[in-house]
């Protein structure tokens, strides 16, 4: 099949990596159910394109027709759901019409709301699972996994959801790979398309041509930083709360305050070294003290261990009562590193990859963005806005991989780790009952990395 040979004939690992989990997902599903039991929805945009020939991979390699001229493009028997909407543009109307008819795609042209369409659909149709195009970031993700039964109140179907973990740059990376058609839109500057009403070229985009009175825009793969695939959406204002702007993400606009205000805050620390008196909480007392130099008051400190409860119970008690939350420690690719998603799930979300921190990433460790370093851009899908240090750096990536598995090896063994600032080196320390064992992990440690890479060890 043409789509799984050129994906698996080029050189992005990380693509690859991504596609082989999608056409797992989709090769499970189609186990799970008949080719009558399923139908994809498309909606001609570009994550919906991706799924159409992922499914057609898919399919091809779970009927074991990889022989098959041109990818069988005639002999794809799913059914196609099409919701036609008004305000659609035309292009996309165009595209998906265009693209049924070249693919032989079982085309259900819907032309009511989504819910009362497909409450109608599934009535008559003995559709039990629908596959999505639904990417983590999207509105309608959050909570979402790749099966996820449909939510209360609508008709009982799963949803799947093989794109789920993709990001915009693994999008453009299947559509240029694997040489396949797109909406024209997309090499107009649109990123993200909505409706007429709410959809603009992406401004991020903009060739600035003062020689023509047109502006024109760069094709939607060009656009470097994926976190913004929506700022081509229209926005409108929320409306304001008592007369006043609302709080904005990560941000305080003193403007909108009382200059009698006084607001309150409280900080946890996350850290076993501190609760075993291994190390000192030396940035609550600075951040303390500069909360107060700015007029705030510190309600509560508070130290918690290294466990997603412990953290996750913590933020939901003092995010109530508390203008701002700051929490500190236990950020990172370690094993004991768990504060985001104890965070995660105090605000009941999942984590989930974050663009603009996985670009951070290839930046300075190139392409091979996986494993425990991909782990790195997962944060609290939907509430996470990254604020940017020109000295903060990806820390102790390298030691990730081998102190898991030494815990894995010595379950008896407590294994932390903590740096006492910035320029300090990584402190790992071993703890438990029997000192043979630790003994033993302390030699299985000194094994996993090159000679020299530890300027002291102390047993006391």
């Amino acid at each position: 099949m043409e789509i799984d040979k050129a994906i698996r004939e080029c050189d992005d690992r990380r693509l690859k990596t991504k596609y082989n989990n999608a056409i797992y997902v989709i090769q499970r599903a189609l186990a799970l159910y008949s080719i009558e039991e399923v139908a994809f929805s498309f909606n001609g945009g570009k994550d919906s394109t991706v799924l159409l020939h992922l499914l057609r991979a898919g399919y091809s390699l779970h009927k074991g027709e990889q022989s098959c001229i041109n990818g069988g493009v005639k002999d794809f028997p799913m059914r196609t759901i099409y919701f036609e909407c008004p305000s659609a543009f035309p292009e996309i109307n165009s595209f998906t019409y265009d693209t049924a008819n070249m693919y032989g795609l079982q085309l259900d042209i819907i032309r009511s709301d989504f819910k009362s369409g497909l409450e109608a659909l599934l009535k008559t149709k003995p559709i039990r699972a629908i596959f999505l195009g639904v990417r983590m970031g999207d509105p309608t993700a959050v909570g979402q996994e790749q099966f996820s039964p449909s939510s209360p109140g609508w008709p009982p179907f799963m949803r799947v959801n093989p794109i789920l973990d993709w990001s915009y740059r693994d999008v453009w990376a299947f559509l240029l790979t694997s040489k396949v058609q797109y909406c024209s839109l997309y090499d107009q500057g649109y990123t993200s398309i909505g409706s007429i009403y709410d959809t603009v070229p992406n401004s991020l985009l903009s060739m600035n041509n003062s020689s023509s009175s047109k502006e024109v825009f760069r094709p939607a793969y060009l656009l470097s930083d994926g976190r913004l695939e929506r700022a081509g959406r229209v926005k409108k204002l929320p409306p304001s709360v008592s007369g006043k702007k609302p709080v904005v993400a990560n941000g305080l606009n003193s403007m909108d305050l009382p200059k009698s205000s006084l607001l309150m805050a409280s900080a946890i620390a996350v850290g076993d070294e501190i609760l075993l008196g291994t190390a000192e909480d030396q940035l609550g007392h600075s951040l303390c003290r500069k909360l107060h130099s700015i007029g705030w008051s510190v309600s509560q400190t508070t130290v918690v261990r290294n466990d997603i409860d412990s953290v996750a119970e913590e933020v939901e008690r003092r995010q109530s009562t508390n203008d701002m939350v700051f929490i500190y420690g236990g950020v990172g690719p370690l094993h004991s590193d768990v504060t985001l998603a104890g965070v995660a799930k105090a605000f009941g979300v999942r984590l989930a990859p974050d663009e603009e921190f996985e670009e951070y990433l290839r930046h300075l460790i190139g392409d091979q963005c996986t494993g425990d370093r991909n782990e790195m851009a997962l944060l609290p899908e939907g509430i996470t806005e990254l604020l940017h240090h020109e000295k903060l750096i990806v820390p102790l990536l390298e030691v990730a991989q081998p102190v898991s598995k030494l815990c894995l090896e010595f379950p008896d063994v407590y294994i932390g780790c903590y740096r006492k600032s910035r320029r300090e080196p990584l402190r790992i320390y071993l703890e438990g009952k029997d000192q043979d064992r630790i003994e033993s992990a302390k030699e299985a440690l000194c094994k996993k990395f090159h000679p020299g890479a530890f300027s002291e060890i102390n047993l006391s």
